[in-house]
């Protein structure tokens, strides 16, 4: 294998697919660049993932208040059960048995004196039964053995005994106080009591509940329409009924009622949160956009700037598609991370973490449900997940078997059909195409379980929550309010979870893709030129000298140019001819300084190139190389490219001496048309637009590397002539495997493993019969 052959060469592949996200080698080493290189961002970056936190913050506070205002709303379309609890409690201490004796004891005034039983002795109206039943009863040595037997006493000895009584400001007349007897007596039997206004005013005071005050007899109606409730079966109609033809006092207290004043007041803390948290997600959302575009921007531009200080080598060893992936592929996916993924990270977990804690301040046994019927689902979804992902990676590699071969298949077309391997090549599709089918089934069906487990997870724990907060309304441990809370509770659990996994993948690619922009970045530079000269182009007499050139590609053992000397005046016409792999275009790439030599000089107008700035070397130079290259537009503009004071005049008058300018007329906006994607410009037409360029360039140097390689024998007459016009009073170099477009040359110098065999024209080296004699003449053979 020749020396050449042995060069790295560059790879012109297109961008690779995404495919499988990249696993970085060494993940908290590439984060922590990412920061570093973030470091002029980092205030924005802090603001940023705070508002993101504060965001989550105000979302967990968000339900605490949702369930106030729930219970705000049930407790006003129900009857007030604290407030009938408190009036019942009220009315039953009331109605304790010592504060009845002691109200009893006031209301009852019994007079026993002398004087009266000489009253009802002496009396004609009271017969002498009634009266020895009157004797009997005083002779009890009991005082509350009396109270209790004279109820049994007839009226007309009650009438004299008992007297009108006043209490606390309301008399009591003799017919209630023997009323109240006799009441008190049946009370156990009787389950509706009703006691005359007199004793009721007495009996009950008067209670203030929520600012209403109830009286005595709103009290006894109440008891009364109370007691008539069964209270193991209620009826909420009959209730509701008994309620409407209660007092007015006892009404306002129990009936239904809705706080509107707090509600509202509930209502705007809690659209506030919600305004609060979308404000502060809205900013970081637009600061992590500023920030992720900025610093893609920076590294394009670092990128762009480090690609012109990257040694030629650096290109020869890298694929030209993996480099712009790093540019473009790379770069996006580290600007999407930053923009999305950095910031969710901060708020999901926030969101994860406060919204436990938030779920066991609320309620332990509700959080434990909530917790536990989530994690179920969850394992569930981790199982699915490490079964997957082997079947994703099987999905991308035998995808791009299966592009691999239908691009094969496609580009050889006309190979595949004259061959006749169309059943060969079927039969591989085929075998790639099922290969393809399986993991791509396996991997959608696991996936697609992922859906309905996030959709069985937030179900799950929607029914545990209510089963469990049931159970627990029913024993008066929490109110409806707090289900309603870990209904939502239960939703901001099981979301940020999923989040932090995709954002953590995210982290690895983008720790990947950052691994592959920073390599580049540290990519050793060319060495720094220490210029200490400069050809002037205008004043360039055209002289360069090769002096014992010595240099090796990286990895080569052997070196491809050995110990190569030459010289050339100015305005010759110089031939480089030679077998592929001899050193010809490397002694051009040396001569440009892509490459620095390894040892010996060459010299431009007897001043060393490594005097000279890489620049001012180029601007020395025209070059038209074998490679077309047009960028996207006009015909006038890829001709004149990034030159100046290049006139209509002088495009036209170029593109006629290369014999384009009929062409051009025919395309549809003339020197104005767009060539870089129209299909009718061949391949030869491209090389002459090139050829059409380099001889716009008024430089004292020309390069010619195959710059007829695509063009057909007629045209090359007409290229060969204009060649010649473009090389008049310059020194040239050309280097053609054609040998009839270099006859002309001044001098030809022929090239065998990296050095000088041969010198002359090319009737001298004709007439020696040497090397390029057998060279020229295999042309010819059959």
């Amino acid at each position: 294998m020749s020396n050449e052959e042995q060069r790295p060469k560059r790879n012109h592949m297109g961008p690779p697919g995404r495919g499988v996200a990249e696993k970085p080698k060494d993940f908290k080493s590439a984060i922590k660049r990412l920061f570093i290189e973030l470091n002029s961002f980092r205030i924005m970056i802090f603001v940023a993932l705070l508002l993101a936190g504060l965001g989550a913050v105000l979302s967990i506070l968000a339900p605490n208040r949702l369930s106030k205002i729930t219970d705000k709303i049930s407790d006003g379309l129900v009857v007030n059960q604290k407030n009938i609890k408190k009036l019942t409690t009220n009315i039953t201490k009331q109605f304790s048995e010592d504060n009845m004796k002691d109200k009893m004891s006031k209301i009852l005034k019994v007079d026993i004196s002398k004087e009266t039983i000489m009253e009802i002795r002496t009396s004609d109206d009271i017969s002498s039964e009634d009266k020895a039943s009157f004797m009997a009863l005083l002779q009890s040595d009991d005082p509350s053995t009396i109270m209790m037997k004279i109820t049994s006493l007839p009226d007309s000895i009650l009438n004299i005994i008992i007297k009108e009584n006043e209490v606390d400001g309301v008399v009591i007349p003799v017919s209630d106080q023997i009323e109240l007897l006799k009441l008190s007596t049946n009370m156990n039997n009787k389950k509706n009591i009703s006691f005359p206004d007199s004793i009721n005013k007495v009996l009950l005071d008067e209670i203030t509940i929520d600012k209403v005050k109830i009286s005595s007899s709103d009290q006894i109606k109440f008891i009364t329409a109370m007691s008539t409730i069964d209270t193991k079966k209620v009826d909420v109609n009959k209730l509701y009924k008994k309620i409407d033809k209660m007092p007015k006092s006892i009404k306002k207290v129990i009936k239904p009622k809705m706080d509107l004043e707090k509600i509202k007041s509930i209502t705007i803390g809690l659209i506030i949160l919600y305004i609060c948290s979308a404000l502060f997600t809205y900013v970081e959302q637009l600061i992590m956009t500023i920030v992720s575009n900025k610093f893609a921007k920076k590294l394009r531009s670092n990128i762009s700037k480090k690609i012109n200080k990257l040694p030629l080598k650096y290109f020869d060893n890298n694929s030209i598609g993996d480099i712009l992936s790093r540019v473009t592929n790379d770069v996006d996916m580290i600007a999407q991370t930053m923009n999305q993924s950095l910031a969710t990270l901060v708020s999901s977990t926030t969101l994860f973490l406060g919204t436990i804690i938030m779920m066991f301040y609320t309620n332990w046994i509700m959080a434990l449900t909530a917790i536990l019927s989530s994690f179920i689902g969850f394992i569930f979804m981790f199982l699915v997940l490490g079964k997957s992902q082997k079947y994703f990676s099987a999905r991308q590699t035998e995808l791009g078997k299966l592009n691999g071969h239908i691009e094969e298949v496609y580009s050889g077309l006309n190979v595949v059909k004259v061959y006749n391997g169309k059943k060969e090549s079927d039969k591989k599709f085929d075998e790639y195409n099922k290969n393809v089918y399986e993991a791509n089934r396996k991997s959608q069906f696991l996936s697609g379980l992922m859906m309905p487990v996030m959709n069985f997870i937030g179900n799950f724990g929607y029914v545990a929550v209510c089963v469990v907060g049931a159970l627990l309304t029913m024993n008066d441990y929490i109110s409806f309010g707090v289900i309603v809370a870990f209904i939502t509770y239960v939703r901001l659990f099981t979301s940020p979870l999923s989040q932090i996994a995709q954002a953590m993948n995210s982290l690895q690619s983008t720790a990947a893709a950052s691994e592959r922009v920073f390599k580049i970045l540290d990519e050793e530079e060319m060495k720094k030129e220490k210029v200490k000269n400069k050809i002037v182009k205008e004043k360039a007499k055209g002289e360069i000298e090769f002096k014992n050139v010595v240099f090796k590609y990286d990895g080569n053992e052997e070196p491809t140019i050995r110990d190569f000397t030459a010289k050339v005046k100015p305005g010759q016409k110089v031939a480089i001819v030679g077998p592929t792999g001899a050193g010809k275009t490397t002694m051009v790439n040396l001569l440009m300084r892509f490459y620095d030599i390894d040892s010996g000089d060459i010299k431009i107008d007897g001043v060393s190139i490594k005097d000279l700035s890489r620049e001012n070397i180029h601007d020395l130079f025209t070059m038209v190389l074998q490679d077309t290259w047009l960028f996207n537009g006009t015909v006038k503009e890829n001709v004149i490219y990034n030159r100046k004071n290049v006139t209509d005049k002088d495009v036209k008058e170029a593109c006629k001496v290369v014999g384009l300018d009929h062409f051009i007329r025919t395309l549809p906006d003339g020197y104005d048309s767009d060539v870089a994607n129209n299909d009718s410009i061949s391949s030869g037409q491209k090389q002459l637009l090139t050829i059409a360029r380099g001889m716009t360039e008024n430089a004292p140097f020309l390069i010619l590397d195959e710059a007829t390689s695509n063009v057909d024998t007629r045209t090359e007459e007409l290229v060969q002539k204009a060649m010649d016009k473009l090389s008049e009073g310059k020194t040239s170099f050309i280097i053609a495997h054609r040998l009839s477009t270099i006859k002309n040359a001044d001098l030809i110098l022929v090239m065998k493993d990296g050095n000088i065999i041969e010198t002359g024209n090319h009737k001298q080296l004709m007439k020696k019969k040497g090397f390029y004699a057998d060279l020229y003449n295999s042309q010819f053979e059959l």
